[in-house]
């Protein structure tokens, strides 16, 4: 199996897993105890709090460890919030940030609606290739603004924001900034200037199961969760000294080793983003082709199941992943996606670990036009519902019928039509919002409107030649 799901979790670094057994025997106890075999705990726990501050450019007594890339960014946010209450409740945060950021600000907005207080949330907008709308950004940013979140890079589509450019509008505005930067820690350099960071171990080769909360010196925080006295007052419960001594041997080796090797893994991806162009047709290839991370390609091919384009690469040996509704239990699409405007559906992320073979990006290349044809040629000859004539266009019901069926059945029923008539697509998928209009700038029709509908929406389509 050729595993390309390192945006997920990257195999486990051979250093991270040589450190994790021999501390297993060293690091076992209690590191706040003061009994020899705890002062040797707390003395491997002390040596890997230095070794990620020195990788980090940060000072030891700042780092803390989490259980997870998670609750670092949920302990993060809260502890900020919590602690410039009196500034005010409104929160800044990027439409493209990690779900558990979005997550954590909508519980932010509860915890306050529940105090009495009306928490704010400014989401602030991308443009297609995912980077951040700076403008609208430090336009967002106010004097009761307690705490503005930007990722470092984005881990579906792999752009790296303007964190330089972020850190100077928050400095500014003099508003403390939190950058997520579990997708780029181990892999490229955070510009200085934040307040707090987070960032998760098994993203850059370390063991599942710790991460890292930065910050800094002079950043209010209060945590919002009882008191413990451990890992400063700020992440509760014992440590697990094995876990965190492999996180900080992998990250201290990948961030010697990651010059030459994000290099090559960069130039794969290149080939990946011209060889998918192509040979496979209509096909979108989305993130900044520029400013992204190395190992991360995103393209999604139109008039394909994401679930049966999935299964069908995985039949053939190829670990992948995608934003497609089709694959989410939930059956909306991706967020990060939505927010750039661009086509979901048939959706595939491809991100490369250390040591990815060139052969094995080369088979996955071969392979990925048959795979995409053989589909297309199965949707092609779905049964469709008959369209019907009035005095204004054309209506395609597509009720009932999930990703892509409706898109396929417009690109079929537009042909019919003569140049500017309107063809209008009933759908209650709610992947068509985005799948639609996309589709239109992708093949040069004239998106008109959506109409609500007692039942799902109408997608109002011109045809242009």
């Amino acid at each position: 199996m050729a595993y390309f799901d390192a945006a997920s979790t990257e195999p486990l670094h051979p250093a991270a897993k040589a450190a994790f057994l021999s501390t297993l025997d060293e690091g076992w106890a209690d590191p706040a105890r003061g009994y020899y075999d705890g002062r040797r705990a707390r003395m491997l726990l002390d040596a890997a709090r230095e070794t990620v501050a020195s990788v980090l450019g940060a000072r030891s007594d700042e780092v803390s460890f989490t259980t997870s890339g998670t609750q670092a960014v949920q302990l993060g946010m809260l502890g900020v919030l919590a602690g410039r209450r009196r500034v005010g409740a409104h929160l800044v945060v990027g439409a493209v940030e990690h779900s558990c950021v979005l997550h954590t600000a909508d519980a932010h907005a509860a915890r306050s609606e529940q105090r009495g207080t009306v928490a704010e949330i400014t989401r602030t907008g991308v443009d297609r290739t995912g980077r951040l709308d700076m403008s609208a950004f430090a336009s967002a940013l106010r004097s009761d603004t307690a705490l503005a979140c930007v990722q470092s890079a984005n881990h579906e589509v792999g752009t790296v924001q303007p964190i330089a450019e972020v850190v100077t509008a928050c400095q500014e505005a003099g508003v403390p900034l939190l950058v997520d930067a579990a997708q780029s820690v181990g892999r490229m350099s955070v510009p200085d200037g934040w307040s707090v960071l987070t960032a998760s171990a098994h993203k850059w080769g370390g063991p599942a199961g710790v991460g890292l909360l930065v910050v800094r010196k002079g950043t209010r925080y209060a945590s919002a969760l009882p008191y413990d006295e451990r890992e400063a007052r700020r992440v509760p419960g014992f440590e697990n000294v094995p876990a965190i001594v492999a996180a900080a041997v992998a990250l201290g080796a990948v961030s010697t080793e990651s010059a030459d090797e994000d290099r090559r893994l960069s130039a794969l991806v290149d080939r990946i983003r011209t060889r998918v162009r192509e040979t496979v047709p209509d096909v979108e290839v989305v993130g900044d082709p520029l400013h992204r991370l190395p190992h991360i390609v995103t393209f999604s091919c139109l008039y394909v199941d994401g679930e049966a384009l999935l299964t069908e690469l995985d039949k053939a040996g190829f670990a992948v992943s995608s934003g497609s509704s089709c694959t989410s239990s939930t059956l909306t699409p991706s967020h990060v996606l939505e927010a750039m405007g661009v086509l979901s559906h048939g959706n595939i992320r491809v991100s490369l670990p250390r040591g990815t073979a060139e052969a094995e990006v080369d088979r996955f290349l071969a392979l990925l036009p048959g795979l995409v044809a053989r589909l297309r040629a199965v949707v092609a000859h779905t049964p469709a519902s008959a369209p019907t004539a009035t005095e204004t266009g054309v209506i395609v019901d597509a009720l009932g019928r999930r990703c892509p069926i409706p898109v396929i059945e417009l690109a079929k029923r537009i042909l019919d039509v003569e140049d500017g008539t309107l063809v209008t697509v009933l759908s209650d998928d709610e992947a068509s919002a985005l799948d639609i209009p996309a589709w239109c700038e992708m093949t040069g029709h004239e998106f008109i409107r959506t109409d609500p509908r007692p039942r799902g929406h109408a997608y109002v389509v011109r045809r242009r030649t």
